[in-house]
């Protein structure tokens, strides 16, 4: 059987597959982020298709190397009135955004695709909408305190499968793909190419 290879170090993504039993290795992709977030910003192209482009690079560079095999790419931007995010890199950083969040609705584009032998089989792109409670200072310190360097693993300075469920009221969408995989839809894709048992 053909391998299935993650072309990403997420951990989230990572643990998704493992749950549900997909047999698959890693190998990750050391794509230039910021040179495509750059190229679609100028051309005015939404975060959507920016995210998908980032899920294809990653996928694409790892399925040069390994061409017999499907490879996933998966990437993901939050997306709050028209501007994307990126994962904080410093815990003020982090305080920021969750204050900028704090009593609105963001959405998390999330995008996968499978690539074999350097040609795209399949993407699908979730935008599963999160809306945050109003949260204070005093609030996102304490949260900041408790999740400590986790703050950094996540494009929105939070996992809704821990404490960061917390900052919310609602959630609209597919869980996965919050998480950081539209996973239903990948499992369908490749039970259609019988890569599961079922």
């Amino acid at each position: 059987m053909p391998k299935i290879i993650l072309a990403s170090k997420s951990p989230a993504r990572r643990m998704l597959l493992e749950n549900a039993g997909v047999p698959f290795e890693i190998v990750a992709s050391e794509v230039d982020e910021e040179v495509i977030k750059d190229a679609y910003a100028s051309r005015d192209l939404g975060l959507e298709e920016t995210t998908l482009a980032l899920a294809r690079a990653k996928a694409d560079l790892v399925s040069h190397m390994h061409p017999d095999a499907y490879v996933i790419g998966g990437d993901q931007i939050l997306g709050l009135d028209g501007k994307g995010y990126d994962k904080p890199t410093s815990r003020q950083q982090a305080a920021n955004q969750l204050q900028e969040f704090s009593g609105k609705t963001h959405y998390l584009h999330t995008s996968v695709c499978v690539i074999r032998g350097g040609s795209l089989l399949w993407s699908d792109t979730a935008s599963p909408a999160l809306s945050m409670r109003v949260i204070g200072p005093e609030e996102v310190k304490t949260y900041l305190s408790r999740v400590d360097e986790a703050v950094f693993s996540s494009v929105g300075a939070y996992q809704l499968e821990g404490p960061g469920v917390r900052l919310f009221d609602r959630v609209e969408g597919d869980y996965f793909s919050v998480l950081g995989l539209p996973l239903l839809p990948l499992l369908a894709f490749f039970r259609q190419h019988k890569l599961l048992d079922f």
